[in-house]
């Protein structure tokens, strides 16, 4: 059973996540899931809980990387092991800034792992236009970085974390610099600081409007010339491995599924960094890679890890429409084109179709409004005006000047017929980035022992209900390096046990069930994925509501149902694993985390807006939290595919 605390009526110290400054008032670090009915019926994704908590009940082009590829393969071959066990100090998931970061420095200390669904460089971190944001001028300050942050979060943020993050920021960037990334610098040779939504002061460190694929560049020419790190590309995380020390979870490795040769590899590790990214395919149209699937944030809720704050998906207002473009894609794009905030940082402006500005209408900060503020209102405005997207227009500013900033954006813009040096750019919100995740300390740790996290696939409290632009990457670096120390202590302390592999039960592809079936399962589970994400978009969207929520949890719940059935109909048994069905498991698990969290908060609060509680509740402003339950019962997507060792 999913385990509640309701807001308000009693709290859990936690020992893991203690209770941290004013954002989170003094008591209320855990707790804070407000639904009763979640103790009266069984929901189809719990899953094993330790007893302590049982008790408790409450379109990218060409890879600017392919040069350095050849070495990095070679790096890669060099570190495989015969058999489908493979041995490390470190597993890292996932190869974005957080993930790369980790391993450079832990490589130090022992033998890292990267494990990455695609190509290394296929992340969340490549896709990142606008920047870092760093107090790196003179007249801004820490204080100030702080207060923006927690405004934009709307006072959910946890305030030691957030003034962690932000006083240790500048240092991270340096770091990024020595190592060679190259940001943008003003004629005064220092470096270029850009002023985005939510800010005060111009902090945004960027490389023109392609900033997350410099840093991704400087970091896999290092990752290259590390002869500790070996990156295993093509290997999906399937599940954790788990087992119960106690009345603790302890995390030893991971099962993965090599997707080109069709094997699953079992990693073993003293530690495992989760530096997964996040989940923005569980809705149609998002800024987010195609790998971004939730699997981080679904293994870890599998194997009994706190998640927290997954009501706040935020929307960025402005991916490009292609709807509006002179010429329209050959082909839909597998994620929307982000048309950075940074556009209307350096001036541009919101119009509806009647060339009418409608921001200052919203909000007196107008387009430099957080990004929840600005995505309600498009959304109200093409709602009130029955449109499709809305255009951003900056051709108001010198030619020169937007084309050194925004070559990417202009250039992609131009591919389709519009010149965006003299015609406005249409615009629309897509699913961006989620606040919420796996529950982190300030050392990046979790309940799981073992078991870090980073980016993201963690809620480190630095958000609360709302990202402030171009803190992504600035939380990704902060954590990243935090969670170095603590992991080299657990490594020292642990030891590899070769028969330790042998823990678990091997997931199985299931070449047994004949390419008939399989094209069907394959078949099925693209049109279930499309329907979950048109009900995510319809009824768990920008602007909610308690009956479309309560709608949403019923016909999500019937869909999973219905698909699981069709899958065993044919043969597929609960041990087996492919690409497709294993996505299509993890985002059920997401989804349902998301429309729990959202009918768990009964007010509105940054990125989470309900119509039946539209205003700020003081009482409320508690983070969400959910405990994995006891039952072994269950949805696919709920429970591991092994059962724990004893």
């Amino acid at each position: 059973m999913t385990t509640c605390i309701p807001a308000g009526s009693g709290n859990l110290h936690y020992s893991v996540a203690p209770c941290r400054g004013q954002g989170y008032r003094k008591t209320s670090w855990v707790s804070g899931v407000a639904f009763n009915r979640c103790i009266q019926k069984e929901l189809l994704w719990s899953c094993g809980v330790s007893k302590f908590l049982q008790t408790q009940r409450c379109n990218y082009s060409k890879s600017p990387f392919s040069e350095n590829w050849k070495s990095l393969r070679t790096v890669t071959s060099s570190c495989l092991r015969e058999g489908s066990t493979k041995y490390f100090d470190f597993a890292v998931i996932g190869s974005g800034v957080a993930g790369l970061r980790y391993a450079l420095e832990v490589a130090k200390h022992g033998s890292v792992a990267v494990i990455t669904k695609a190509e290394p460089h296929e992340s969340n971190t490549n896709y990142a236009q606008g920047g870092v944001s760093a107090v790196l001028c003179p007249s801004d300050s820490v204080e100030s970085h702080v207060h923006d942050t927690i405004v934009a979060g709307a006072y959910l943020c946890d305030e030691e974390t957030v003034r962690i993050v932000c006083t240790e920021g500048p240092d991270r960037i340096r770091e990024l610099i020595a190592m060679g990334a190259s940001f943008d610098h003003g004629e005064d040779g220092n470096l270029h600081l850009a002023r985005e939504g939510g800010h005060s002061h111009r902090r945004i460190v960027h490389a023109a409007d392609m900033t997350g694929r410099e840093i991704e560049r400087a970091l896999l020419e290092a990752v290259v010339y590390d002869p500790n790190i070996c990156v295993f590309e093509h290997h999906f995380a399937i599940d954790l491995l788990t087992c119960q020390d106690g009345s603790d979870t302890v995390c030893l490795g991971v099962d993965t599924m090599n997707t080109e040769t069709q094997e699953v590899i079992r990693f073993i590790s003293k530690v495992t960094l989760l530096a997964s990214g996040g989940v923005g395919h569980i809705y149609p149209s998002t800024t987010n890679p195609p790998v971004a699937t939730g699997d981080g944030m679904a293994i870890a809720h599998r194997a009994q890890a706190v998640i927290s704050n997954m009501e706040f998906v935020q929307f960025h207002p402005t991916a490009l429409a292609d709807e509006g473009l002179p010429v329209k894609p050959s082909k839909s794009r597998e994620n929307a084109f982000l048309i950075t905030e940074a556009v209307r940082g350096d001036g541009g402006i919101l119009y509806n179709l009647s060339m009418e500005r409608f921001m200052p209408l919203y909000d007196d900060r107008a387009e430099l409004a957080p990004r929840d503020v600005v995505a309600r209102s498009i959304d109200d405005q093409l709602k009130k005006r029955n449109e499709k997207y809305v255009l951003l227009d900056i051709s108001h500013k010198p030619r020169k000047k937007i084309l050194s900033h925004f070559p990417n954006i202009a250039a992609e813009c131009l591919q389709h017929g519009l010149d965006i040096t003299c015609q406005p750019i249409p615009v629309v919100p897509a699913a961006h980035y989620m606040c919420g995740g796996v529950r982190a300390g300030l050392q990046g740790e979790t309940n799981v022992r073992g078991l870090y996290v980073a980016g993201e696939v963690a809620c480190t409290g630095l958000h609360g209900a709302n990202r402030l632009a171009s803190n992504s990457l600035l939380e990704a670096l902060v954590f990243a390096r935090r969670a170095v120390q603590p992991s080299i202590d657990h490594m020292k302390s642990s030891k590899h046990d070769l028969g330790t592999s042998n823990w678990w039960s091997r997931p199985v592809v299931p070449f047994s069930l004949g390419s008939e079936a399989m094209d069907k399962i394959l078949l099925m589970t693209r049109k279930v994925r499309r329907e979950l994400q048109s009900i995510m978009w319809e009824y768990v969207g920008i602007v909610r509501s308690t009956t479309r929520l309560q709608f949403a949890e019923q016909k999500i719940g019937e869909l999973e149902a219905k698909w699981e059935e069709y899958l065993f109909q044919l043969g597929w048994e609960p041990t087996m694993v492919g690409l497709e069905a294993c996505e299509m498991r993890n985002l059920f698990c997401c989804a349902k985390l998301v429309v729990s969290s959202a009918l768990a908060r009964h007010e509105s609060r940054g990125l989470h807006y309900t119509i039946d509680f539209p205003n700020l509740e003081e009482s409320k402003r508690l983070p969400t939290v959910i405990f994995p339950g006891s039952s072994v019962k269950g949805s696919w997507s709920s429970r591991q595919l092994h059962k724990q060792p004893l």
